[in-house]
């Protein structure tokens, strides 16, 4: 076989939509049948009953049945809400839920496959496999919970805690430089990448719609208050008021405008950053609009690099949403045109084969 060959997949059979094969339900569903029989259990005050309500509320219009919707989650506290949501699920080990769901959606193209992570449990001991899921594509909905804190084992410091962080593993401050999770997804390659709030519920459903219709890998950090060791960590980007001069809300196709009356745009900086800017007395043609659909991630990641400790000028939204062939798609197109042109292979063969040595 020529290079040029080796590197071409023949056409799949099927062009997989967002939810890859999976069937429409029969009848239709509501919220209510996607709520189980287990008493939800956390703590007052925490966003992610929120962020379950939300879920909740939304899984009804992907018009699937529950038994081809599989919710994976790691550990922490996020990862609790398979339990609440009826239908399949696994909460499965420590940064592993990724792995878990790639080869789940790779060998079951009919079902919808969402992971359920936090911060902790993602950016730490899963890192690897974050980003791996990631840059491969495969056909999952990634929803990270970033609380800035290990809540489930009482307050340590996460990844995604702020330099100086005074927490019962850090007394005398965090000297860890803080990740930041939508650079990081984008950064591994990541189609699609949004940040939504918990408890701003219309923002965040319009966001895991928009996830839903991707197809190949979503991913959605959801920042979310910890009432117990993290509270009012995101008080700028929630608070009444301040969140409006704060926020930079991403619309596809509109002009990006934000702070008080829509005053400041964003333009490309002299060494390719993009910096805030008073719209009046700024030419027109040098102010952005956003547009998700940029091929190139540079766009994206430098909008994601506007944050800071201050929540100064903090973008939500899809980021960025660009389709190219997911993992699943390419794997069985690949099997597929190995079949035609090899056919039906033996494993026993395969196993007992002559590729075979002796040490000594």
């Amino acid at each position: 076989m020529s290079d040029a060959a080796a590197t071409e997949f023949p056409e799949p059979q099927h062009r997989f939509a967002s939810l890859t094969l999976v069937p429409k339900a029969e009848a239709k569903l509501a919220t209510k049948d996607f709520k189980s029989d287990q008493e939800v259990r956390w703590c007052p005050g925490c966003g992610d009953y929120a962020i379950l309500a939300a879920f909740q509320g939304f899984l009804p219009e992907l018009e699937i049945p529950r038994e081809n919707l599989v919710i994976i989650s790691g550990i922490g506290c996020s990862s609790r809400l398979p339990y609440y949501v009826n239908s399949y699920g696994m909460h499965s080990i420590h940064g592993r839920a990724p792995t878990i769901a790639s080869g789940l959606a790779s060998s079951r193209p009919d079902l919808s496959v969402w992971v359920i992570t936090g911060d902790g449990d993602a950016l730490s001991i899963g890192g690897n496999h974050l980003i791996h899921a990631l840059r491969r594509n495969v056909n999952i909905k990634i929803l990270l919970f970033n609380n800035r804190i290990y809540g489930l084992t009482k307050g340590q410091y996460s990844p995604t805690s702020e330099q100086g962080k005074v927490t019962k593993s850090t007394p005398f401050g965090s000297l860890d430089t803080p990740f930041n999770p939508v650079s990081l997804a984008i950064g591994a390659e990541a189609g699609f990448v949004a940040r939504t709030i918990d408890s701003d519920r219309k923002h965040l459903t319009s966001v895991l719609r928009a996830a839903a219709d991707h197809k190949g890998t979503a991913f959605i950090e959801i920042f979310q208050n910890c009432p117990i060791y993290n509270d009012n960590a995101f008080l700028p980007v929630t608070e009444p008021g301040e969140r409006d001069l704060r926020l930079i809300r991403l619309e596809d196709g509109e002009p990006i405008r934000f702070g008080a009356g829509g005053s400041q745009g964003l333009r490309v900086g002299r060494h390719g950053g993009l910096e805030p800017v008073p719209v009046d007395g700024t030419d027109p043609d040098s102010l952005l609009v956003h547009d998700a659909g940029v091929a190139d991630p540079s766009y994206a990641f430098a909008l994601s690099r506007l944050d800071s400790s201050d929540f100064a000028h903090t973008p939500i939204g899809v980021f960025r949403d660009v389709e190219r062939p997911s993992y699943d798609e390419l794997m069985s197109a690949q099997i597929e045109g190995a079949r035609q042109k090899q056919g039906d292979g033996d494993l026993a063969e395969l196993l007992a084969g002559s590729d075979t040595w002796q040490v000594g």
